[in-house]
């Protein structure tokens, strides 16, 4: 199962597998419609916008390997 990690690409993480979308507006990114999404590693928006990026990088990868991604 491939795995989600901090230093890649916001549009490449949602693009592993449904339902990350909500995952993102959950912890208060709403990555999915923002043009950014396409050159910003999760790290940076994390550090832009106040979240945790360790545990979202937890909730994506648990969410991956509940869909069998």
């Amino acid at each position: 199962m491939a795995k989600a990690t901090k230093e890649m690409i916001i549009a490449d993480i949602l693009k592993m597998g449904e339902g990350l979308a909500p995952v993102f507006m959950r912890a208060g990114l709403r990555c999915a419609g923002c043009p950014s999404a396409q050159r910003e590693t999760l790290e940076d928006a994390g550090v832009g916008h106040g979240v945790d990026v360790d545990a979202l990088i937890d909730e994506i990868n648990a969410h991956l390997e509940a869909q069998g991604a």
